[in-house]
Protein backbone atom coordinates (compact mmCIF):
# COMPACT_ATOMS: atom_id res chain seq x y z
CA UNK A 1 0.00 0.00 0.00
CA UNK A 2 1.39 3.27 -0.99
CA UNK A 3 1.68 5.89 1.94
CA UNK A 4 -1.01 8.78 1.93
CA UNK A 5 -0.49 12.19 -0.02
CA UNK A 6 0.61 14.82 2.96
CA UNK A 7 -2.83 17.35 3.97
CA UNK A 8 -0.38 20.52 2.03
CA UNK A 9 -0.59 18.10 -1.18
CA UNK A 10 -4.04 17.13 -0.85
CA UNK A 11 -4.68 20.84 -0.24
CA UNK A 12 -2.72 22.44 -3.29
CA UNK A 13 -4.24 19.10 -5.50
CA UNK A 14 -7.73 20.71 -4.98
CA UNK A 15 -6.77 24.16 -5.27
CA UNK A 16 -5.56 23.46 -8.71
CA UNK A 17 -8.51 21.20 -9.95
CA UNK A 18 -10.31 24.81 -10.81
CA UNK A 19 -7.33 25.04 -13.47
CA UNK A 20 -8.57 22.14 -15.42
CA UNK A 21 -11.78 23.07 -15.43
CA UNK A 22 -11.22 26.74 -16.60
CA UNK A 23 -9.25 25.49 -19.79
CA UNK A 24 -11.39 22.40 -20.16
CA UNK A 25 -11.37 18.76 -20.56
CA UNK A 26 -9.72 17.14 -23.65
CA UNK A 27 -10.50 14.06 -25.18
CA UNK A 28 -9.26 11.14 -26.54
CA UNK A 29 -8.71 7.73 -27.58
CA UNK A 30 -6.52 5.08 -27.80
CA UNK A 31 -5.69 2.38 -30.20
CA UNK A 32 -3.19 -0.46 -30.26
CA UNK A 33 -4.53 -2.78 -32.13
CA UNK A 34 -5.96 -3.13 -35.44
CA UNK A 35 -8.50 -2.46 -37.19
CA UNK A 36 -8.32 1.32 -36.31
CA UNK A 37 -10.90 4.04 -36.75
CA UNK A 38 -9.44 7.03 -37.53
CA UNK A 39 -12.76 8.81 -38.30
CA UNK A 40 -13.38 9.89 -34.48
CA UNK A 41 -13.33 13.43 -33.63
CA UNK A 42 -10.99 13.80 -30.93
CA UNK A 43 -8.42 16.13 -29.19
CA UNK A 44 -5.42 13.40 -28.99
CA UNK A 45 -5.28 9.98 -30.67
CA UNK A 46 -2.31 7.39 -29.15
CA UNK A 47 -1.65 4.37 -31.64
CA UNK A 48 1.46 2.59 -32.93
CA UNK A 49 3.36 3.70 -35.64
CA UNK A 50 3.40 -0.02 -37.11
CA UNK A 51 -0.29 0.19 -37.81
CA UNK A 52 -0.25 3.90 -39.39
CA UNK A 53 0.64 5.55 -42.57
CA UNK A 54 2.46 9.12 -42.80
CA UNK A 55 -0.57 10.04 -44.78
CA UNK A 56 -2.84 8.91 -42.22
CA UNK A 57 -1.64 10.91 -39.39
CA UNK A 58 -0.92 13.90 -41.48
CA UNK A 59 -4.98 13.85 -42.12
CA UNK A 60 -5.55 13.33 -38.45
CA UNK A 61 -3.45 16.37 -38.20
CA UNK A 62 -5.45 18.53 -40.71
CA UNK A 63 -8.19 17.99 -38.50
CA UNK A 64 -6.65 19.20 -35.41
CA UNK A 65 -6.35 15.68 -33.12
CA UNK A 66 -2.73 15.63 -31.36
CA UNK A 67 -0.65 12.60 -32.15
CA UNK A 68 0.74 10.16 -29.61
CA UNK A 69 3.05 7.63 -30.89
CA UNK A 70 3.18 4.17 -29.06
CA UNK A 71 7.29 3.13 -27.77
CA UNK A 72 7.73 0.37 -25.31
CA UNK A 73 11.00 1.84 -23.73
CA UNK A 74 11.49 -1.23 -21.32
CA UNK A 75 10.71 -4.42 -23.05
CA UNK A 76 12.13 -5.78 -26.27
CA UNK A 77 9.44 -6.76 -28.44
CA UNK A 78 9.68 -10.14 -30.60
CA UNK A 79 7.69 -8.30 -33.71
CA UNK A 80 9.19 -5.03 -33.97
CA UNK A 81 11.87 -4.47 -37.40
CA UNK A 82 14.51 -3.11 -34.65
CA UNK A 83 14.59 -6.61 -32.78
CA UNK A 84 18.63 -7.30 -34.43
CA UNK A 85 19.83 -4.06 -32.66
CA UNK A 86 18.94 -5.15 -29.27
CA UNK A 87 22.45 -7.09 -27.82
CA UNK A 88 21.61 -9.87 -25.36
CA UNK A 89 23.11 -8.19 -22.48
CA UNK A 90 20.73 -5.81 -22.20
CA UNK A 91 17.34 -8.64 -22.45
CA UNK A 92 15.99 -9.88 -19.41
CA UNK A 93 13.14 -12.28 -18.51
CA UNK A 94 9.78 -12.84 -20.16
CA UNK A 95 7.23 -10.35 -19.14
CA UNK A 96 4.85 -12.20 -17.43
CA UNK A 97 1.46 -12.45 -19.51
CA UNK A 98 3.33 -10.82 -22.75
CA UNK A 99 5.31 -13.79 -24.08
CA UNK A 100 6.20 -11.42 -26.81
CA UNK A 101 8.13 -8.98 -24.74
CA UNK A 102 11.04 -8.93 -22.62
CA UNK A 103 12.31 -6.78 -19.96
CA UNK A 104 15.57 -4.55 -20.61
CA UNK A 105 18.49 -3.04 -18.99
CA UNK A 106 17.30 0.55 -18.55
CA UNK A 107 20.91 0.86 -17.32
CA UNK A 108 22.72 0.32 -20.09
CA UNK A 109 21.84 4.25 -21.71
CA UNK A 110 24.76 3.54 -23.94
CA UNK A 111 22.37 1.01 -26.30
CA UNK A 112 18.97 1.86 -25.16
CA UNK A 113 19.01 5.70 -25.99
CA UNK A 114 20.40 5.50 -29.57
CA UNK A 115 17.85 3.02 -30.12
CA UNK A 116 14.94 4.80 -28.43
CA UNK A 117 16.01 8.02 -30.28
CA UNK A 118 15.44 6.03 -33.50
CA UNK A 119 12.51 4.71 -32.51
CA UNK A 120 11.31 8.28 -31.55
CA UNK A 121 12.70 9.86 -35.24
CA UNK A 122 10.40 7.17 -37.21
CA UNK A 123 7.72 9.07 -34.84
CA UNK A 124 8.77 12.12 -36.13
CA UNK A 125 9.02 11.06 -39.80
CA UNK A 126 5.73 9.72 -39.70
CA UNK A 127 4.44 13.03 -38.35
CA UNK A 128 3.72 12.26 -34.65
CA UNK A 129 3.61 14.71 -32.05
CA UNK A 130 4.06 12.95 -28.91
CA UNK A 131 5.56 9.60 -27.84
CA UNK A 132 3.81 7.20 -25.46
CA UNK A 133 6.93 5.56 -23.55
CA UNK A 134 5.36 2.40 -21.99
CA UNK A 135 6.57 0.07 -19.40
CA UNK A 136 8.14 2.65 -17.19
CA UNK A 137 7.48 0.70 -14.59
CA UNK A 138 10.50 -2.41 -15.04
CA UNK A 139 12.31 -1.49 -11.75
CA UNK A 140 8.86 -2.82 -10.14
CA UNK A 141 9.01 -6.43 -11.98
CA UNK A 142 11.18 -9.47 -11.96
CA UNK A 143 13.03 -8.46 -14.99
CA UNK A 144 16.19 -10.53 -14.31
CA UNK A 145 17.94 -7.07 -13.94
CA UNK A 146 18.73 -5.18 -10.50
CA UNK A 147 17.09 -2.02 -11.18
CA UNK A 148 15.62 0.85 -8.59
CA UNK A 149 14.11 3.93 -8.66
CA UNK A 150 16.83 5.68 -9.50
CA UNK A 151 18.00 3.91 -13.01
CA UNK A 152 13.96 4.53 -13.96
CA UNK A 153 14.31 8.21 -13.21
CA UNK A 154 17.81 8.26 -14.97
CA UNK A 155 16.30 7.20 -18.29
CA UNK A 156 13.29 8.40 -18.50
CA UNK A 157 14.52 11.79 -17.82
CA UNK A 158 17.18 11.13 -20.47
CA UNK A 159 14.19 10.12 -22.84
CA UNK A 160 12.24 13.20 -21.93
CA UNK A 161 14.75 15.37 -22.91
CA UNK A 162 15.65 13.30 -26.30
CA UNK A 163 12.13 13.76 -27.43
CA UNK A 164 12.06 17.17 -26.93
CA UNK A 165 14.94 18.54 -28.51
CA UNK A 166 13.53 16.40 -31.39
CA UNK A 167 10.03 18.94 -31.12
CA UNK A 168 8.32 16.27 -30.00
CA UNK A 169 6.03 16.24 -26.21
CA UNK A 170 6.55 12.82 -24.23
CA UNK A 171 4.17 11.46 -21.03
CA UNK A 172 4.22 9.44 -18.09
CA UNK A 173 3.25 6.55 -18.46
CA UNK A 174 1.64 4.79 -15.17
CA UNK A 175 4.45 4.76 -12.16
CA UNK A 176 2.03 7.31 -10.07
CA UNK A 177 5.02 7.15 -7.18
CA UNK A 178 7.06 9.17 -9.52
CA UNK A 179 4.94 12.04 -10.18
CA UNK A 180 6.71 13.82 -8.38
CA UNK A 181 9.73 13.93 -9.63
CA UNK A 182 8.32 13.74 -13.37
CA UNK A 183 5.26 15.59 -14.12
CA UNK A 184 7.55 19.33 -13.77
CA UNK A 185 9.55 17.52 -17.07
CA UNK A 186 6.76 15.38 -19.23
CA UNK A 187 3.94 16.79 -20.69
CA UNK A 188 1.07 14.62 -19.95
CA UNK A 189 0.22 11.76 -18.66
CA UNK A 190 -1.53 7.95 -19.50
CA UNK A 191 -2.61 5.78 -16.77
CA UNK A 192 -4.26 2.47 -16.78
CA UNK A 193 -7.54 2.00 -14.04
CA UNK A 194 -6.18 4.28 -12.03
CA UNK A 195 -10.61 4.98 -10.63
CA UNK A 196 -10.54 1.15 -10.07
CA UNK A 197 -6.95 0.70 -8.10
CA UNK A 198 -7.13 3.95 -6.48
CA UNK A 199 -4.34 6.23 -7.49
CA UNK A 200 -5.67 8.51 -9.70
CA UNK A 201 -5.01 11.48 -7.47
CA UNK A 202 -1.51 10.96 -7.06
CA UNK A 203 -1.53 11.46 -10.83
CA UNK A 204 -3.72 15.36 -10.09
CA UNK A 205 -0.14 17.15 -10.66
CA UNK A 206 -0.17 16.83 -14.54
CA UNK A 207 -4.05 18.38 -14.59
CA UNK A 208 -3.06 20.83 -12.05
CA UNK A 209 -0.05 21.96 -14.20
CA UNK A 210 -3.00 22.71 -17.10
CA UNK A 211 -1.24 19.23 -18.39
CA UNK A 212 -3.46 16.70 -20.01
CA UNK A 213 -4.16 13.42 -17.65
CA UNK A 214 -5.39 10.66 -19.90
CA UNK A 215 -7.35 8.18 -18.10
CA UNK A 216 -8.09 4.59 -19.70
CA UNK A 217 -10.73 1.96 -17.31
CA UNK A 218 -11.05 -1.64 -18.28
CA UNK A 219 -14.32 -3.42 -19.47
CA UNK A 220 -12.79 -6.41 -17.48
CA UNK A 221 -12.58 -4.98 -13.89
CA UNK A 222 -16.18 -4.29 -12.98
CA UNK A 223 -15.21 0.07 -12.85
CA UNK A 224 -18.29 1.90 -11.73
CA UNK A 225 -18.25 3.66 -14.83
CA UNK A 226 -20.74 6.41 -13.36
CA UNK A 227 -18.58 6.92 -10.36
CA UNK A 228 -15.53 7.40 -12.61
CA UNK A 229 -16.90 9.61 -14.72
CA UNK A 230 -17.96 11.85 -12.09
CA UNK A 231 -14.52 11.58 -10.84
CA UNK A 232 -13.24 12.54 -13.89
CA UNK A 233 -15.00 15.35 -14.41
CA UNK A 234 -14.31 17.18 -11.01
CA UNK A 235 -11.06 16.67 -11.48
CA UNK A 236 -9.81 17.95 -14.64
CA UNK A 237 -9.27 13.58 -16.17
CA UNK A 238 -10.19 12.96 -19.90
CA UNK A 239 -11.13 9.48 -18.72
CA UNK A 240 -12.41 6.49 -21.23
CA UNK A 241 -13.34 2.93 -20.82
CA UNK A 242 -11.40 0.57 -23.44
CA UNK A 243 -11.35 -3.25 -23.94
CA UNK A 244 -7.77 -4.66 -23.35
CA UNK A 245 -6.84 -5.46 -26.28
CA UNK A 246 -7.03 -1.32 -27.06
CA UNK A 247 -9.00 -2.00 -30.23
CA UNK A 248 -11.60 0.49 -31.65
CA UNK A 249 -14.39 0.35 -29.30
CA UNK A 250 -14.71 3.33 -27.32
CA UNK A 251 -16.42 4.57 -24.41
CA UNK A 252 -16.59 7.75 -23.13
CA UNK A 253 -18.03 9.82 -20.24
CA UNK A 254 -21.17 11.69 -20.30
Amino acid sequence: MRPALPLSTIVALLAGVAVAWAQGIPSWDWQLSEPLDLTRSVTYLDTDPDSVSAAQIAGLKAQGVTTICYVSVGTLENYRNDLDTFPARVVGKTYGDWPDERFLDIRALDVLIPIMKARFQRCKDLGFDAIEPDNMDVYTNDSGFDLGIEDTLTYILILAQTAHDMGLQIGQKNVPELTEYLSGSLDFIITEDCFVDGWCGEALPYPIQGKPFLAAEYTDTGVNWAKACNYAKNNGISMILKDRDLGAGLKTCP
